[in-house]
């Protein structure tokens, strides 16, 4: 029955924007996309939920700093039994009570409670602005992936459509006598070998936009479209240094900042057990207003002490869970240590991935315009009869391996970008950043180093 019901209750996200959003459906920028991903994420509303239980929690705990007190209202009735030459009473009691009982003096375990609660809440709290920062890094490179796929369809229609006119000028030339059967035929061949290309790019292009769609909270078959500026922005080496960006990293990073709450939560739960086999000293006191029958006279009572709770002996119990939570406080740290060394590691790692693609756009660029001309030239020397068909397809496809390269090193470009400010914790829940780029001049173009 439950799996029949989270069936029913189990819906596809509707293909609605806000308001706002919905006239621009056609052009949404990063900004939009950033937006609709955060507030519409599981993953958002899954951290915010445990932030605020955490929040709870550590009030529950801070409840531990004033007395428990609890009324009572009670009915008894007695009736007991002639025996002895005794007569048989029978009486009603009833009237209220209150007791209460006040934690005065334990030794550390009520701080240690509350701080593994405020470190737990922070913990959660960071969390959650790490979850908010993989939501964001995964939307703006799935943007990024869309934009890409979207253009190199582009390109490889681009392709197709040349192929289709060397197909064209291949028949002509047959047609005069100037060219063989097997040249038509190698044209024709290098046209099926481009509707292909263009067929399976546009099964990437669906599978991404599909993607992404499902990042801002939309179905998969959702209609709408990005606008490309930030895709077309200038490709430049940042001006951090690896060196700064591990050092900010190791301080701004949310989910590095949650593991240390993380142990200074342990440390506090090794207090707190620490604190069972030390002496803990209450105030304890009780008042109650007790009626008989139906006598209209009350009988209050009261009583007030101390108790002076000392462990004695529980065959080495707390001892045991005292060093038990010591040892885990110490695993904690140790992975906190690790989780440091990954996080130097990561940015590292994506910095010099940044360096790579910068100058593989470079090299792209390069490569485009190499390839363009060469690509030309064949064109013109085959209009003019001196140059060979199978000359001219092998320039074609490198002007299309080339077209594919420069897409595909500015989309990694990006979103080495994005990864590499991800890392070092200077991705903002809007999607800026302030990793930037440095200016583009005329000594410095864009793709070159300085």
């Amino acid at each position: 029955m439950s799996s029949e019901r989270e069936a029913h209750d189990s819906r596809l996200a509707a293909d609605q924007l806000p308001p706002a959003l919905e006239s621009r459906r056609a052009q949404l920028t990063t900004t939009d996309l950033v937006a609709l991903a955060l507030d519409r994420s599981p993953e958002t509303r899954a951290s915010w939920l445990a932030a605020q239980a955490a929040a709870a929690s550590w009030g529950n705990a801070r409840g531990a700093l004033f007395p428990d007190i609890n009324g009572t209202v009670a009915v008894n009735r007695l009736k007991t039994a002639a025996t002895s030459g005794r007569v048989s009473v029978e009486q009603t009691t009833y009237g209220p009570s209150l007791s209460l009982s006040w934690l005065l003096l334990d030794f550390g375990g009520r701080a240690g409670a509350m701080a593994a609660a405020r470190e737990g809440l922070y913990a959660a709290n960071w969390t959650h602005n790490a979850v908010i920062s993989d939501v964001v890094r995964r939307t703006l490179q799935g943007y990024f992936s869309y934009v890409a796929a979207r253009s190199l369809v582009e390109a490889n229609r681009a392709t197709l459509q040349q192929a289709q006119v060397n197909l064209a000028a291949a028949e002509d030339r047959r047609s005069v006598g100037v060219a063989t059967i097997g040249e038509a035929m190698q044209a024709r061949s290098a046209v099926s070998q481009a509707r292909l290309v263009v067929q399976r790019s546009e099964g990437a292009l669906a599978g991404t936009r599909g993607s992404l769609a499902v990042l801002i909270g939309l179905p998969p078959t959702a209609a709408f479209e990005v606008d490309t500026t930030e895709a077309n922005a200038p490709t430049t080496p940042v001006v951090a240094t690896v060196d700064s960006l591990m050092k900010i990293g190791l301080l701004d990073r949310p989910d590095l900042a949650a593991e240390r709450a993380q142990v200074d939560a342990r440390r506090a739960v090794a207090r707190e057990t620490r604190s069972q086999y030390l002496p803990s000293l209450s105030a304890t006191g009780t008042t109650s207003a007790l009626r008989v029958g139906s006598n209209p006279q009350s009988f209050p009572s009261y009583n007030v002490g101390l108790a002076l709770a000392i462990p004695i002996f529980n065959g080495f119990g707390w001892q045991y869970a005292a060093r038990a939570a010591a040892l885990t406080a110490d695993a904690e740290t140790a992975r906190l240590r690790n989780m440091e060394q990954q996080v130097a590691l990561q940015v590292y790692q994506s910095y010099q991935e940044l360096r790579t693609a910068t100058q593989s756009v470079t090299t792209a660029d390069e490569l485009m315009v190499s390839a363009g001309s060469a690509a030309d030239a064949a064109r013109a020397r085959y209009r003019e009869g001196v140059g060979s068909l199978l000359e001219l397809l092998s320039a074609e496809s490198v002007l299309a391996s080339a077209r594919s390269s420069r897409i595909e090193s500015r989309a990694e470009w990006h979103t080495t970008l994005v990864q590499l400010a991800h890392d070092a914790g200077l991705l903002a829940a809007s999607g800026t950043t302030s990793l930037h780029p440095a200016p583009t001049s005329p000594a410095n173009p864009p793709g070159n180093k300085p």
